[in-house]
C-alpha cells in the first residue's frame, strides 16, 4: 500500500443512569469525536433498565463514526472514557455513569475474550435498535444478513407476543 489509512464506519451505543445522564451522554460523544473523522449521534431515548430492572431510567444514544485506528486502539480510548466518568461494573446490567459499547465495526466479525465484534446482543435491544434506526436503518447485520429496520421489527413482534402472553393475575 502508499501509506493510505482507510476509515472504517463503526456504531457505537452509549447509556447512562447514574448523576447527569444527559451530560454523560453528551460529554462522551465530544471524547469519541476527538478519535474519529467523522461522527453523527442519535437523539437521545429514555428507557426503562433492561436485566436488572430496580435502577433508575437510562438515556440512550448511537453514533456512527469512522476512525483510522484498530479496534483494539478504539476499544482502549472507549475504556478510558468509561474510567473517566468512574464507571465501575458491580455486576451484569449494574448502573452506570456511562457505558459505551462497540457495536459494529464495517462489516468486521471479530470474537476474542476482550472484543466481540458486532456486539452479541445489540440485536435484541429496542434501545439499541431505535436509536441505531434513526442514523441508519438499512445498516446490515455482517452475521445476520438482517438490516436494523429488520431486526427492530422482529423486536417489536417478540414484545408485542411477550406482552399478550403474559399471565394476569385476576385474583389477590
Amino acid at each position: 500500500m502508499n501509506g493510505i489509512k482507510i476509515s472504517t464506519n463503526i456504531y457505537v451505543g452509549l447509556g447512562s443512569n447514574l448523576g447527569d445522564r444527559f451530560s454523560n451522554i453528551t460529554n462522551a460523544i465530544q471524547m469519541l469525536r476527538k478519535v474519529s473523522d467523522t461522527l453523527t449521534s442519535s437523539k437521545l431515548y429514555e428507557t426503562t433498565p433492561y436485566g436488572f430492572s430496580k435502577q433508575p431510567a437510562f438515556l440512550n444514544s448511537v453514533c456512527k463514526l469512522s476512525t483510522q485506528l484498530t479496534p483494539w486502539l478504539f476499544l482502549h480510548h472507549v475504556k478510558e472514557i468509561e474510567n473517566n466518568f468512574q464507571r465501575h461494573r458491580v455486576f451484569t446490567n449494574s448502573p452506570r455513569t456511562i457505558d459505551i459499547d462497540i457495536l459494529m465495526w464495517g462489516d468486521m466479525v471479530l470474537e476474542s475474550r476482550l472484543l466481540t465484534i458486532p456486539h452479541p446482543r445489540f440485536h435484541e435491544r429496542m434501545f439499541v435498535l431505535d436509536p441505531l434506526f434513526e442514523i441508519s436503518p438499512t445498516l446490515m447485520h455482517p452475521l445476520l444478513n438482517l438490516t436494523v429496520g429488520e431486526m427492530r421489527q422482529i423486536v417489536q413482534k417478540k414484545e408485542a407476543l411477550e406482552i399478550r402472553s403474559s399471565p394476569v393475575c385476576l385474583f389477590q
